[in-house]
């Protein structure tokens, strides 16, 4: 598998850095440089303050240097083996395919400057996949070879029983070793996005600090003298990662956090933030949020709206609360995506203030600028991710895949170009349907279901016919046969629509909610028609959905994202509270 590319020259390369919006929290200088897999920048220095990071160049790191700097450290990046020797303390937030950071890792000569920087136990935190390195072997492409630092074999998950495969959300932990690192972590959820897994052994037992159950009980953190690992993203995992972060940074910091409203026990559900970002008619970004779909007011004004700014309403629903912010692009630049500036801008000054994930969608697809300059999906994507992504969203462009693939059963399509570099995990898919009512199943080639409440002819059954397009162009697939095709074609993730409920207030369409998340085993977010709190706790208990998200009733201030989480407390739903 090849290391992610580099980005492309021209506008995408160096436009955001020529046009900044400004940041109520500044970027540090050299914040928008970009950053080839194998060309990694600065010597290390013996600076007290500073932290040595090393940064292959695959996926969202920013996340991981606001951390660092928000707790008030610099950061010098690793450019040779002989810097990872010369560090004081070294972090590896690896990101992507197990195979590809290793060819990075053994191509460059790191791999083993690694081995010999761990052998004299100097000051080491590893992060998701920079934990995996560290065993003997990953199943992941492979098997492939691995640093050989702890015995073990990298495993993926088993989904054949029905487990939601990637491994997405906020989990508790099990600690099994007293450590600095994770004191004052127990009881509260920290954040996994992962399909592979190492699994606890006699062999590496003295190793392990913490596990997690999900399917089985899998190795969550590992200490040994200062080499520690993690395979939650302490970065995306709020106040409490800050506090693990804080721990090793500051050894004799006591890392404070808030206390647990109850105590983790399990996977909890998510409840999502979501915020559709477009320009109004004065060319300003503002949040706005449709009614079917449309984002103008029914007045005469017809204007845009205009519901706050983007980077404000995500730093206070971080501060409420929220599991994650999904920002939705539906500003235009449709035909020159990398063109969309301000909205790169807005997620890198998001990602300075909002440390749970953050996921961005619209305009991420193949195509040519006006000069006959092609850019790949994968390319912008790519930028996207380096301006503070964690994941990316594709709507249109993974129905034409679906569709592709279902009429010839193979596929290039831009989903599976993503999910090969940046994971599966990285790739959501955005369905939007429409409901169609039937007399009988029999009147369509497409899965129906036998609806809640009859049609206005008294149909007993519907099919959910998706659209492309912001919802102004049906296609002939259904839903439940466009989330099996992205399943297969290695979406980790679906955010499942309904433009029959967008914006009405009157609950999510339960119907459509279960017969997908039921068909498939990649989690489901329910989406569209959130409009109190009792229709979180009915969608969770109806419906195999991991996450639902809500716009408008947020954005209003109609229903408290505290409010929601209080709700499905008593309603004996885990969520992860602050």
């Amino acid at each position: 598998m090849p290391p992610p590319p580099p980005p492309p020259q021209g506008a995408m390369a160096t436009g955001a850095a020529n046009h900044p919006l400004p940041c109520s929290v500044g970027r540090p200088k050299g914040t928008n440089q970009r950053r080839r897999p194998a060309s990694l920048s600065v010597r290390a220095s013996s600076d007290a303050n500073t932290v040595t990071l090393l940064d292959y160049g695959a996926g969202n790191v920013r996340s991981v240097r606001n951390a660092i700097r928000h707790l008030g450290f610099n950061i010098r990046d690793v450019r040779s083996p002989e810097d990872i020797l010369a560090a004081d303390r070294l972090v590896f937030p690896g990101v992507g395919a197990f195979g590809s950071a290793m060819d990075v890792l053994n191509r460059t000569g790191m791999a083993d400057a690694l081995r010999e920087y761990i052998r004299r136990d100097r000051p080491f935190l590893g992060i998701c996949l920079g934990l995996q390195l560290l065993f003997d072997s990953s199943e992941e492409n492979g098997p492939v070879s691995g640093l050989g630092v702890i015995p073990g074999v990298v495993r993926r998950f088993d989904s054949s029983e029905g487990l939601i495969v990637p491994h997405i959300g906020w989990n508790a932990l099990q600690i099994t070793k007293d450590t600095q690192l994770l004191q004052g972590a127990d009881g509260h959820h920290v954040y996994f996005v992962h399909s592979y897994h190492a699994l606890p052994s006699d062999a590496n037992r003295d190793w392990i600090s913490s596990t997690c159950n999900y399917g089985e009980s899998f190795i969550s953190s590992i200490s040994m003298g200062n080499i520690e690992a993690v395979q939650f993203h302490p970065e995306k995992s709020g106040a409490t990662g800050l506090s693990i972060f804080e721990k090793f940074l500051s050894p004799n910091s006591s890392g404070a956090k808030a206390p647990a409203h109850r105590k983790a026990s399990k996977l909890a559900k998510r409840v999502i933030a979501c915020l559709d970002v477009r320009s109004n008619d004065n060319g300003d970004l503002v949040v706005t949020k449709g009614d079917q779909y449309d984002v103008r007011d029914h007045s005469s004004s017809k204007e845009v709206r205009n519901l706050g700014k983007p980077v404000e309403l995500a730093s206070q629903y971080y501060i409420d609360g929220a599991d994650e912010v999904s920002f939705l692009n539906i500003t235009g630049f449709r035909a020159f995506p990398l063109g969309d500036l301000p909205m790169l801008e807005v997620l890198r000054c998001a990602s300075e203030k909002v440390f749970v994930p953050l996921t961005v969608g619209g305009g991420i697809r193949d195509f040519t600028d006006g000069s006959g300059r092609y850019y790949s999906s994968l390319e912008v994507a790519s930028e996207y991710f380096r301006s503070g992504a964690d994941k990316i969203s594709i709507g249109s462009d993974a129905v034409f895949a679906a569709e592709a693939y279902l009429q010839t059963g193979t596929g290039k399509s831009s989903l599976e170009q993503i999910s090969r570099v940046y994971g599966n995990q990285a790739v959501v898919v955005s369905i939007d349907p429409r409901r169609v009512y039937v007399k009988s199943p029999d009147e369509v080639q497409f899965r129906t279901v036998k609806v809640s409440s009859k049609g206005p002819l008294g149909e007993e059954y519907a099919w959910y016919q998706c659209t492309v397009s912001g919802g102004r162009d049906s296609r002939p697939i259904g839903a439940y046969e466009l989330a099996k095709a992205v399943e297969e074609l290695g979406a980790g993730e679906i955010l499942l629509n309904c433009i029959d409920c967008d914006g009405q207030g009157g609950g999510f369409d339960i119907d459509l909610i279960k017969m997908v998340s039921d068909a498939v085993t990649i989690p489901v977010i329910a989406s569209s028609g959130a409009g109190s709190v009792e229709h979180f706790s009915e969608v969770f208990e109806k419906t195999n959905a991991s996450a639902a998200l809500a716009a408008g009733i947020f954005h209003r201030k109609e229903v408290p994202i505290l409010a929601v989480k209080e709700h499905l407390v008593d309603s004996g739903v885990e969520v992860r509270m602050q």
